[in-house]
């Protein structure tokens, strides 16, 4: 396993780390930590994919568990609010519904020996949920980072519909072979 793949693992091994310190109110500073967590998390996002380019190391098994990954790190958090009741539960329902959409892809892909890797607008919504996360996370409760929070909160309802939309009509033959 090369490094960028045991990058992309460990991001996926931080995911119960950052939620005992999201769920676990009693901790004191836990939402800090679990903010630095999954701020250090989402950076090997970017890490790992760097290295893969750079080294020439980008593998099937990265491009299909770098976005696993990301969507365990991303949906994890975003349930966490809905528990929290800091976002409504349609959004989360809506990100979710569209990683299920994209794996569902995927995996027809995968069936046709096809490998779909992440196009630019799914790496600017992850972008954009990754920086989100953060703001709810920390919740530093003023006027300034209230509005800041939604902006990013409705930032990422809109680049989750724009990323599902491109990703179908670009893969759109993938559904074409898959029901041959």
């Amino acid at each position: 396993m090369n490094l960028p793949n045991k990058i992309t693992v460990f991001r996926a091994c931080m995911v119960p780390v950052f939620l005992i310190f999201m769920l676990a109110r009693g901790i004191p500073g836990g939402n800090y930590i679990a903010a630095v967590i999954f701020a250090v998390a989402s950076a090997s996002d970017f890490l790992d994919g760097y290295l893969a380019r750079k080294n020439n190391l980008v593998t099937d098994f990265g491009k299909f568990m770098d976005p696993l990954a990301d969507k365990l790190l991303v949906c994890s958090a975003f349930i966490c609010f809905v528990e929290l009741n800091t976002v409504p539960a349609w959004v989360v329902i809506l990100v979710i519904g569209r990683e299920f959409i994209i794996s569902g892809f995927r995996l027809i892909a995968a069936d046709n020996n096809i490998v779909i890797a992440a196009n630019y607008w799914g790496k600017i919504k992850t972008v954009v949920q990754m920086v989100m996360c953060v703001l709810f996370i920390v919740d530093l409760n003023s006027p300034f980072f209230n509005v800041t929070e939604q902006i990013f909160l409705y930032a990422s309802v809109a680049l989750t519909l724009i990323s599902l939309c491109v990703y179908i009509y670009q893969n759109r033959r993938v559904i074409l072979q898959g029901t041959k």
